[in-house]
Order: structure tokens, then C-alpha cells, then sequence
């Protein structure tokens, strides 16, 4: 048996296939200017946050981005992925999330864990602007290399990353849109939830069929019953979605939509990989190589990819 060149090889590590099937539930308030997603990845993001090593206040602000990029995903219309970077100066240097419009999540995060301990010695439950510090929160749709990158990227403000989403809707997408984003680490594992509102345009550019301070009051009407949710809820694997969505807004005629499917979506192979080693100089790949290997992780599944020397670089085959 022949073996594939790491350049051809394109199977796929041996990674969970575990899909929620009712990960992401849309709905629309009747006759409201309001539409939402509801997000409750559920065993999916203890799955995915625990291939990580980061500290848990880390993981935790990784878990609200998931929730975050899951729920903005669903509303693709086309095939691509949405995706989140958050980038600062603070003990989190990098947070990347992103989701594909089948429902395909997957992260990477990077903090210097020294950094975080003496934050934490400072702030016990520090937020996301304590742990990101300054720097940009970039939002991103992808359709793919033939067309061109739609991304908007602005100042990160606000203490939590559900503030920090909304700014960037009102000032980039110049967008009405109210985020929550929770995630905490129960008996069972990692659970991440996230419910979104968006004031919808209707016909004439106005947000109502009625007059627009109608459409102000139906819009303030919305986010103070999403806010009564709590953590404990979202949470809650035994609460269905469908159960949630009544509590809220059972006053307001929610209509639910066909539920969407999220799923792990790490998209690495050795083949990808191999391409990243080939661009490196042979005394780069030659330093990186230990007895006659060279090692690569995926810094999205964690997943270690093992290269023999002669497989990479211009000497290779």
C-alpha cells in the first residue's frame, strides 16, 4: 500500500461527530418589528471549550463567542462563515470563533496564563474588556475565495462581549440589535447560550407597519422581556427551547422557526497543514524538525499532526 502525500492527504483527525440537533432556534415576534435566535450549543461546548487548555475565565469568554458567531451564522443566506475575531493588548491576546452557515463552530484563543493569574489575584470574575484590554473586534463573512471579504471592524468598548457585539451593530452595521451571551461551567460540563434580537426594516424603511414611535415602544417592549431570562435558564438542559421562548414572550405572539443543527467544525487535515509547512524556508522546517519529525497542532481542535521531514519543504518527495 502506497502511502498519500501529506499535500494530498485530506482526511480529517479523529475528532467528535456530535451534532445538537436544535442548537440554534429562530423566531420573530407577530406583527412586531423583532426578530431573534435563540443558541443553546448544550454538550457541544464543553466538547469543544475542553480540548483546550486556557484557564476557565478564558474558556469562558470562548464560549460566549461560539454563542455569539453560531447565532449571527444562522442568519447567512448564502454557503460561507461568519466569524469573530477579538484582538488587545490586555491577558488575552487573540480570540478567533467562527461558524459556517451549516452550523459548524470551532475557536481558537490565546492568552498568556501568567497574565491571567495576576488578574485574576486582582479581579476574581474579571470581564471580557479586562481580559482583552484594547484593541479591535473584527467581524467577518467569508463566501468563499472567489468572492471578496465582507468585514467590519471597530474599537473594542464595553465591559462584556455581549456590549462589546452591540456596539458593533449600532456603529459598523448601523443595526438595532440586542445581545445576551452566557457560559458557565455546570456539574455536567461547559454549557455557552446566547439569545439575539434584531429590529427589523420593514417596507418604506420604516420598523413597523404602524407609526415609528409605535415601533420604538414594540422594540423597548422586546428587549425588556429578553432581558428577564437568566443564566440559570439558557442553561438548563432540561428546558427546551420551545418552553423558554413562551416564558419570554408568550405576550408578544412568538412564532418559532425550524430549528438549525450546530456541530464541532474544525476544517483541518494534513493536507492543510502540509501547505503551511511548504511555504516555510528548509533551516525554519529543519529547526522545527525533533528525530526526524516535525509536530503541528491545530490550534482550532488541538489535534497534533506528525510530518516526516522528507514529507515537507522544496527536498520533499
Amino acid at each position: 500500500m502506497i502511502d498519500t502525500p501529506a499535500f494530498l492527504d485530506t482526511n480529517r483527525p479523529d475528532t467528535p461527530n456530535l451534532v445538537v440537533e436544535q442548537g440554534i432556534v429562530p423566531f420573530y415576534l407577530a406583527s412586531r418589528p423583532v426578530r431573534g435566535r435563540l443558541v443553546r450549543p448544550g454538550v457541544l461546548t464543553d466538547t469543544l471549550l475542553t480540548r483546550h487548555d486556557n484557564p476557565d475565565v478564558v474558556l469562558r469568554l470562548a464560549g460566549e463567542a461560539l454563542a455569539l458567531v453560531a447565532g449571527l451564522a444562522s442568519a447567512l443566506q448564502f454557503k460561507g462563515a461568519f466569524s469573530l475575531q477579538a484582538k488587545g493588548d490586555g491577558p488575552v491576546t487573540l480570540l478567533v470563533a467562527d461558524c459556517t452557515d451549516a452550523g459548524a463552530v470551532r475557536f481558537h484563543v490565546r492568552s498568556d496564563d501568567d497574565k491571567v493569574a495576576a488578574l485574576l489575584r486582582e479581579h476574581p470574575d474579571p470581564t471580557a474588556a479586562q481580559l482583552l484590554g484594547n484593541g479591535y473586534l473584527a467581524f467577518s463573512v467569508d463566501q468563499g475565495p472567489d468572492t471578496d471579504l465582507h468585514q467590519g471592524i471597530v474599537e473594542i468598548r464595553g465591559e462584556s462581549l455581549s456590549d462589546m457585539a452591540a456596539h458593533y451593530f449600532t456603529t459598523s452595521e448601523q443595526h438595532a440589535c440586542w445581545v445576551r451571551l452566557y457560559c458557565r461551567k455546570e456539574d455536567a460540563g461547559w454549557r455557552a447560550g446566547a439569545l439575539i434580537l434584531e429590529r427589523i426594516a420593514t417596507e418604506g424603511g420604516h420598523t413597523s407597519d404602524s407609526a415609528p414611535r409605535d415601533g420604538d415602544d414594540a422594540w423597548e417592549t422586546a428587549t425588556t422581556l429578553a432581558s428577564t431570562l437568566t443564566e440559570a435558564e439558557i442553561l438548563n438542559d432540561s428546558l427546551s427551547s420551545e418552553t423558554l421562548l413562551y416564558r419570554l414572550f408568550h405576550s408578544e405572539d412568538a412564532c418559532i422557526g425550524h430549528p438549525r443543527a450546530l456541530a464541532f467544525g474544525c476544517r483541518c487535515s494534513r493536507a492543510r497543514l502540509a501547505g503551511i509547512l511548504e511555504a516555510f524556508p528548509t533551516d525554519d522546517l529543519d529547526h522545527m524538525t525533533e528525530d526526524g519529525t516535525i509536530t503541528m497542532n491545530c490550534s482550532f481542535c488541538n489535534h497534533a499532526f506528525h510530518f516526516q521531514r522528507e514529507e515537507v519543504g522544496r527536498d520533499a518527495g
